[in-house]
């Protein structure tokens, strides 16, 4: 990337880059973690609240602008040799995503093996439960195992097909009717579109982002009229059980989530500008995406379930908002208490398990979904 500097002291305007990009990941890891929170808090309480509106909204960009900001770095190791590129953006992946797989297995340990009769039987269906998840995305981490898939696919495409080839293919399986089909497979053409948009239009985006912060006033009304779009195409019904709302249709889809993703990132390079709590809190979040997307999963199963089995008369709107907080909150605090221990292992990939040399100094780095680890200056 032009401008680089030395990674401790980053030229104002590659600080600035970081700074939205951190935003922006932080506002899309709290969409990610509202979705399943509330989701689940309605299911489990049998209804829904306002926080159902606000995810209902955020469905066509929450995912298309995380995996579009997961590949805007991506370009800093393409080039590099295959054992250095596989060690930032496969092994990394894949030791979080087996880590993960496995605590998460744990304690579910009980339903898994709820069929399976004596101590062999048990141990065969939980051996064969975590073969599974090799190949087929497990629970929440479905989204870790498909940045190391993109991250792959597109270094073997790398210099091999025209990349606008490679986008208009990506943009034809986004509007597939997949349905049905593997997890894998359907997530895999419904997103890597996103994926690879933001790796081969990095450049703009950024230049994007700094125009927006140069045109407030413009950028604002445009985010206005997005808006407003938004929200009557998520809302206004189709009368098909496919595609629910015109959100969803073919073409409609891909429009949306482009749009979308390119909006957060604009509200993001807003809020950098403007500063304050409520932006230094949401760019904490996304310099520690990976620790939230790893370590909600659990604290949000038992906040909603304590909630849902007390018998406490509570809107199920503000029930999701505290399973929400609580999601976000607990990872942050256990990851802060763990750093420096032998648990740090949980958020920190050990030398053990790189294939190539880690970065030599402790670089302030941005530990989130998009840059796993800070690639070398080219």
């Amino acid at each position: 990337m032009a401008g680089t500097t030395h990674p401790l002291h980053p030229h104002p305007e590659e600080a600035a880059r970081l700074a939205w990009v951190d935003v922006a990941k932080g506002l899309c890891i709290l969409l990610v973690v509202m979705m399943h929170s509330t989701l689940g808090t309605g299911e489990a309480m049998g209804g829904e609240g306002f926080l159902h509106t606000v995810v209902a909204f955020a469905k066509p960009f929450r995912i298309p602008d995380f995996f579009l900001l997961s590949g805007l770095f991506l370009g800093r190791v393409i080039d590099r040799d295959w054992r250095l590129f596989a060690d930032r953006r496969v092994v990394h992946f894949a030791y979080f995503y087996g880590l993960w797989v496995l605590i998460q297995s744990v304690f579910k340990a009980g339903l898994i093996t709820a069929d399976a009769v004596g101590t062999g039987g048990k141990l065969a269906a939980f051996g064969l439960h975590l073969a599974e998840a090799l190949v087929v995305p497990y629970s929440t981490l479905w989204f870790v195992y498909l940045l190391a898939v993109f991250s792959v696919v597109t270094k073997l495409l790398h210099r091999r097909v025209p990349p606008l080839v490679v986008l208009a293919v990506a943009a034809l399986l986004q509007m597939l009717p997949t349905a049905g089909w593997p997890l894998l497979i359907e997530e895999f053409c419904g997103r890597y579109v996103y994926f690879f948009g933001g790796y081969l239009f990095a450049e703009w985006i950024f230049r994007f982002a700094d125009r927006v912060r140069a045109r407030i006033g413009l950028a604002l009304v445009g985010l206005a009229v997005w808006a407003v779009v938004e929200a009557v195409l998520v809302f206004t019904p189709t009368g098909f059980p496919e595609h629910p709302s015109l959100a969803g249709l073919p073409g409609v889809s891909l429009a949306l989530g482009t749009v979308g993703a390119l909006a957060i990132v604009a509200f993001a390079s807003l809020m950098t500008r403007a500063g304050g709590p409520v932006t230094a809190a949401l760019r904490a979040c996304g310099q520690r995406s990976i620790v939230i997307y790893l370590g909600f999963f659990l604290p949000m199963a038992f906040t909603r379930t304590l909630i849902a089995k007390s018998g406490v008369a509570i809107d199920i709107g503000l029930a999701s908002l505290i399973v929400t907080v609580v999601a976000v909150t607990v990872p942050l605090a256990f990851e802060r208490l763990v750093r420096g221990t032998r648990l740090d292992v949980l958020f920190r990939r050990p030398a053990a398990f790189h294939i190539a040399p880690a970065p030599a100094a402790p670089r302030r780095a941005v530990p989130g979904l998009a840059r796993p680890e800070p690639a070398p200056a080219p």
